[in-house]
């Protein structure tokens, strides 16, 4: 019996061992030796300027903030934490695990000319190359979001690679190891923390749409107020036989309906509110809708898949759109209105105006602690009734769709036709801040003593105190004493692309 079948293994015989470490320690020589005898033209003013400005990450996180500020929409926002977190991840493996694996002395430097020299030599261990992991994790992960970013990124990235074997502070092995590891750290975040990409298909049941790639047939509505002029200027070119009609505010609706009369497929250019009077419009006509992100909040599209406007264009390209449901309130004497995101009654109008202002600047979590901060003081409590129960809450939120993150910061819906509400009530009592807190912190659980979290399919609201207010879809308005909020289930069509890019 062999020793594999015995389950035994054949040691490795030392003398085969040493001529493999002294095979890899001849190349490394050799082309280290190679890349200091070479004239790199233009190289000398640039590479160690390059290879000092990543010390402890600081290009990269120049470049993250240049990303997230120059790029458009979320994706470039996305592409730069996740370059960041791959950053994170891939120097903390370096530096814990990495540099006390392998004692390597760094290189000799008399072969490499002066010049190239850095003014500090590193005094850490020479394998692998922390800058080079650094590096290729933090191109690796804003590629994996975003494939026009990447492609500016990566240049830099090998140039800093390159750069520590130029400047004689790394063997080439050094630097292929530390940008192995560093591709493979942005490749463990992504499993831990899936790219858009990976997100299942954002929409069902796949409906019937025409088919325009040059937009015949499609009307297209631009609310000037919602800046958008710009975005339908570059439409233009893309879709060359489509009609766009620009209009103030005021004037959407009328616009809507006319277009609706002369039309296959109905365009909007604006933010969510817009889009809600679209859907609206489109719905009771019986036409598709394409949705152009083109306002301050666009929450429908991005949870269809829809970040930019030529997502939309390859959605009418190719004719494919989804069936969604659409959310409606009802009250007495023909009130009536429909929302494609939420409702919400009490301070949640308000709370998430303060939130959206704040949370470019300080993230998320903390702008929402700041806006229960400063929405509930001096608020008063709304009193409705339940089920035929009177009760005291500070928020009802209902959502179209199941929000996959929970608390008074919603997250992003994976199906718009699931015919649900995502009702969220926060209790009413003292100390409202920490009620609403502690609602957030309650994540998914269906019920605290301060939160409450139901699926639903209806839900009936009686006595609200006159002058309550009432948001749907970034609108406002004030409350009638009843309401029904219910939905039409796949009542409106959408495009949206088949798949994420």
């Amino acid at each position: 019996m062999s020793d594999i079948h015995a389950g035994r293994r054949t040691p490795v015989d030392p003398g085969t061992r040493a001529r493999v470490a002294a095979l890899l320690t001849g190349w490394d020589q050799s082309v280290f030796r190679s890349a200091a005898n070479r004239h790199w033209p233009g190289a000398e003013p640039v590479l160690p300027r390059l290879s000092r400005s990543a010390n402890h990450g600081l290009l990269w996180f120049g470049a993250a903030a240049g990303i997230a500020l120059l790029g458009r929409g979320q994706r470039s926002r996305r592409a730069a934490l996740r370059g960041v977190a791959s950053l994170a991840v891939a120097s903390a493996a370096i530096n814990t695990v990495g540099k006390r694996s392998v004692q390597r002395r760094r290189p000799v430097l008399d072969a490499v000319p002066v010049i190239r020299q850095l003014k500090r030599q590193p005094f850490t261990t020479s394998f692998p190359s922390g800058h080079a992991a650094s590096a290729a994790a933090f191109a690796t992960g804003v590629a994996l979001e975003s494939k026009g970013w990447g492609a500016v990124v990566a240049p830099i990235a090998f140039s800093v690679a390159a750069s520590r074997v130029y400047t004689g502070v790394h063997y080439p092995s050094d630097v292929l190891v530390g940008a192995a590891l560093g591709v493979g750290a942005a490749y463990a975040v992504r499993g831990i923390v899936p790219t858009r990409s990976q997100l299942p298909s954002p929409g069902r049941p796949h409906a019937q749409a025409p088919e325009t790639p040059d937009g015949e047939g499609l009307v297209v509505i631009v609310n000037r107020a919602s800046g958008s002029s710009d975005m339908a200027n570059g439409l233009r070119a893309t879709l060359p036989l489509a009609e766009f009609v620009e209009c103030e505010p005021d004037e959407v609706n009328t616009e809507l309906e006319k277009a609706a009369g002369r039309c296959e497929a109905l365009g909007i250019v604006g933010g969510d509110g817009t889009v809600n009077r679209a859907a609206v419009v489109a719905a009771r006509h019986r036409l598709p809708l394409a949705v152009f992100p083109g306002g301050t909040l666009n929450h429908f599209a991005y949870d269809l898949g829809i970040e930019n406007g030529q997502d939309t264009c390859r959605a009418l390209a190719a004719g494919d759109a989804v069936r969604v449901d659409l959310g409606r309130f009802t009250g007495p004497d023909g009130v009536s209105g429909h929302f494609l995101n939420t409702f919400s009654l009490g301070v949640y109008p308000e709370l998430v105006r303060v939130r959206e202002h704040w949370a470019p600047r300080i993230g998320g979590w903390p702008a929402g602690v700041v806006a229960a901060a400063k929405v509930l003081r001096g608020e008063h409590q709304l009193e409705a009734g339940f089920d035929g129960r009177r009760r005291s809450l500070w928020m009802l939120f209902a959502g179209n769709g199941i929000y996959q993150r929970f608390g008074f910061t919603p997250g992003h819906r994976l199906d718009l036709a699931d015919g649900l509400l995502d009702v969220r009530i926060v209790h009413g009592g003292s100390y409202p801040s920490l009620r609403l807190l502690a609602a957030a912190a309650a994540g998914p659980l269906s019920r605290s003593p301060v939160h409450a979290a139901e699926r639903m399919r209806r839900v009936r609201i009686t006595g609200i105190a006159p002058g309550t207010p009432l948001a749907f879809d970034g609108e406002v308005a004030e409350s009638p004493r009843e309401l029904i909020i219910d939905k039409g289930e796949e009542a409106l069509t959408v495009y949206r692309p088949r798949t994420f890019q």
